[in-house]
């Protein structure tokens, strides 16, 4: 259920609103505030009676029963779309954010070179993983707390937002001091426990659609966030399990406008997962611009034959990255975006051309 205010109804009046939705139990009341009208969404079971006391109130111009299981994901509740702005970077809406880097973070030489290439190219994001989730028990899982610090220096030092993955509840506070932005990832999309973890802090998130999940299960999961009190979520279409195997994943890219049409939530499309294969990358990042995506996620790497992850094959090399990123910048205005990249010397990547 939602409550839809009258033009510019006073903060005092909210309030008197919102005490009375919260004065019954196990109900809560989230204020989304736009130009003239203010939103408030009720999470919990509400009485029956509820709708037709609240639309009695001064100040309320209607109450409206919203079906949906997620309700503070829904554009019901939040007809705009939200923008999360994070140290002057701008995510959503019309922007478009790029976050490039390598699977997982090696070394402090590997990450710092690496942050100085994606700084150069004009990316706004350094990603790296300290904590990796892996399919065998013996794979490398990353180098722990002392990656997060290499990333936050390197990041710091070069002027980028930082972007790391946070695999239990018990690290999301130590993630949270070194990173930007969270990152779950696919196997986590319903770790429960992570979630309600993650909506008690307001450091944003990015979460990544599971591998067999719908739509419904994604803003669902996107939804614990969300109603713990962080409303900084930003959702990730990182591919799909289906029947192909010429692909890692199938890049689904209808999720785009599909969640953008459900949600008000900034939409991140992650092509190096959503097909693994390198020469894909490009298209496919430009297709995710072209359907509508707020930004991308693209592993890139110095020396991607050798990755400690074994994840090279789907990570481009720093001239390509660099390549794609000015591909984008002319894309972007074409399809109503706004992308903000500073232009990269030449020389900067000239090792690396192939």
């Amino acid at each position: 259920m939602i409550v839809i205010t009258k033009n510019n109804v006073p903060e005092e009046r909210l309030q008197e609103i919102v005490q009375f939705i919260e004065r019954r139990d196990g109900m809560k009341a989230h204020i989304s505030k736009g130009t003239d009208r203010t939103v408030i969404g009720i999470i919990g079971q509400a009485d029956p009676q509820l709708g037709e006391q609240l639309k009695s109130m001064r100040g309320v111009e209607n109450v409206i029963k919203i079906s949906k299981s997620y309700k503070l994901a829904s554009r019901d509740f939040h007809p705009n779309d939200t923008v999360i702005e994070i140290n002057g970077v701008k995510i959503g809406g019309s922007h478009v954010v790029v976050m490039g880097g390598p699977c997982a973070v090696e070394s402090p030489e590997q990450i710092d070179e690496i942050a100085r290439l994606v700084k150069a190219a004009g990316g706004q994001v350094l990603r790296g993983g300290a904590f990796k989730p892996r399919t065998g028990p013996y794979s490398f899982q990353g180098i722990g707390v002392e990656g997060l610090e290499m990333m936050a220096e390197a990041g710091k030092k070069h002027g980028l937002l930082t972007i790391t993955e946070v695999m239990t509840p018990e690290y999301v506070d130590v993630c949270a001091q070194y990173a930007d932005i969270l990152q779950v990832g696919t196997r986590n999309m319903q770790n429960f426990d992570l979630l309600r973890k993650l909506g008690t802090i307001q450091t944003p998130v990015l979460l990544k659609r599971g591998f067999s999940a719908t739509y419904d299960e994604f803003l669902n999961a996107a939804e614990y966030i969300l109603a713990g009190g962080n409303p900084n979520v930003m959702l990730c279409e990182r591919g799909i399990r289906t029947f192909e195997t010429y692909t890692r994943n199938t890049l689904d890219l209808s999720a785009i406008p599909v969640l953008q049409s459900l949600s008000h939530l900034p939409v991140i499309s992650d092509p190096s997962h959503g097909t693994g294969r390198r020469e894909l990358v490009e298209p496919m990042s430009k297709a995710s611009l072209a359907a509508g995506a707020n930004g991308l996620i693209i592993e890139m790497h110095t020396d991607p034959d050798n990755s400690m992850t074994g994840d090279g094959v789907q990570s481009l090399f720093p001239d390509q990255f660099a390549a794609l990123l000015k591909d984008l910048e002319k894309l972007a205005p074409i399809v109503g975006k706004e992308f903000n990249t500073e232009k990269a010397p030449a020389e900067a990547f000239k090792e690396w051309i192939k």
